[in-house]
């Protein structure tokens, strides 16, 4: 019951987010309405490298401990994580093509993001063709921290490399309403990946029971 009270309690707080980044935030002086998107784009992208980076310590609390609840965990995680980035990925392209006059371009960040991308579905996909359960955390905990490796490269693109992207903004650089704005959408979207990271851990445990008692038989 308090779960799904959480759940409704996110959902509303994403609404009331949504509701100040299209009412109460100004238009950008430059980009006009277009911007409204990255109210999203950004908290996606902030929260996505969270959850990856909370996969990063779950994968090595799995080594250390050899435990199924850190196992569980990380494969939520890195699920919730890469929908986040997949969201992110293509939220930014529809504000890339007004905006840049794109959808795509090979730009540092955006292809680092891309390939983030990739080889955490390309993880996941190889976590189903694994039968053995201790194996397959063993094997799955080490493919992620390799994997993990890229989310700073993802991070400093902006720096290392000339790109069209624009570094990280900081509310010393934005209008108030703007930034309360992006702030109220990455703590609802937190809230969100909340529960559907708890939603998807007892999702796991519910069929590695299922799972067990069907070896049992």
């Amino acid at each position: 019951m308090l779960f799904k009270l959480f759940g409704a309690v996110a959902l509303l707080f994403f609404a009331y987010a949504q509701y100040w980044a299209l009412v109460r935030a100004p238009a950008d002086y430059q980009m006009g309405d277009v911007y409204r998107i990255l109210f999203v784009h950004v908290p996606a992208a902030w929260n996505a490298l969270l959850l990856l980076t909370f996969s990063f310590v779950a994968s090595l609390m799995t080594l250390l401990k050899r435990s199924a609840t850190w196992d569980r965990l990380a494969h939520s995680s890195i699920e919730v994580g890469v929908l986040l980035t997949g969201l992110a990925l293509a939220l930014g392209s529809i504000w890339g093509r007004p905006t840049w006059g794109v959808w795509w371009t090979w730009d540092p960040r955006l292809t680092t993001t891309a390939i983030l991308f990739i080889l955490y579905l390309g993880a996941l996909m190889l976590r189903r063709l694994i039968e053995d359960r201790e194996r397959r955390s063993r094997i799955m905990a080490s493919v992620s921290i390799l994997i993990y490796l890229n989310v700073p490269i993802v991070y400093f693109s902006v720096k290392w490399w000339r790109t069209l992207h624009q570094v990280q903004s900081n509310p010393n650089t934005m209008d108030p309403a703007m930034v309360t704005g992006l702030r109220l959408n990455a703590l609802a979207l937190l809230a969100l990946s909340l529960f559907f990271l708890i939603f998807r851990y007892r999702l796991a445990k519910r069929e590695q029971i299922n799972q067990e008692k069907e070896d049992s038989k």
